[in-house]
């Protein structure tokens, strides 16, 4: 395990939390090592030590940690050693990439407007898990991923970025999560950079503001072309 160097304080520092295999981490990785995120990946931290995304961290330098919630008696408990592990690294924003555990309130709190997630449906629709069978099941015809900030409503936060994906007449739930999977990649980077270069944040009131303006309604990420395209209230968005 690397030791963490806290004698430098990196120009954005972040913290991601997995669970998983750690797919969209590896699409933060890349996106920093091309120079077009600029953010320090401080650590990568997760609940579960047997997490594959801990394995393409390792490989990129950076410090990992493991902080298994099975050691603790409840939630409250294991999100304040968890707080306190991740405060060591004196984040500016902590990303949530695959991370499957619900938050507690008191942890919300501590990083409100310093804590994003992606989730992958569009947003308000299909809060929680399942949300490809979910959306197959609704017969939509459209299905996507969105960037938000977390609340302590369960993938209630302000959404500001998202991506729409067609769903297919013969699409399986693994056919679309695939698609969508895709374009997360592309899309979680350039959320990350927005804020990284003070374009996003999420003011007092819970509003999320873009470029000194209110933002009403999601920016869309187009899948075809990784361009953002005319939001409600906006004349126009560069990425």
């Amino acid at each position: 395990m690397v030791v963490m160097n806290l004698d430098s304080t990196p120009e954005f520092p972040i913290v991601v939390l997995i669970s998983g295999r750690g797919s969209n981490l590896q699409s933060i990785i890349d996106a920093v090592a091309a120079g077009s995120l600029p953010v320090t990946i401080c650590a990568v931290i997760s609940n579960r030590p047997d997490a594959d995304g801990l394995q393409r961290a390792r490989r990129a330098g950076i410090e990992t940690r493991v902080l298994d919630h099975r050691g603790f008696d409840d939630r409250e408990s294991y999100d304040t050693a968890l707080q306190k592990l991740i405060d060591t690294c004196k984040p500016r924003l902590v990303v949530l990439a695959g991370y499957m555990r619900i938050l507690s309130p008191a942890f919300v709190a501590h990083y409100n407007g310093r804590l994003i997630n992606i989730h992958p449906s569009l947003l308000p629709a299909f809060q929680g898990l399942h949300t490809h069978a979910r959306a197959l099941e609704s017969g939509v015809r459209k299905h996507g991923a969105s960037v938000h900030y977390v609340t302590e409503e369960l993938d209630g936060g302000p959404p500001f970025l998202q991506v729409e994906v067609p769903v297919l007449e013969n699409d399986t739930e693994e056919s679309l999560a695939a698609r969508v999977l895709e374009q997360e990649h592309r899309m979680y980077p350039v959320a990350i950079r927005w804020i990284a270069e003070g374009r996003v944040s999420m003011d007092a009131e819970g509003h999320v503001v873009l470029d000194r303006l209110l933002l009403d309604s999601p920016v869309r990420f187009q899948a075809d072309t990784g361009q953002g395209n005319e939001s409600k209230g906006m004349k126009h968005v560069e990425i």
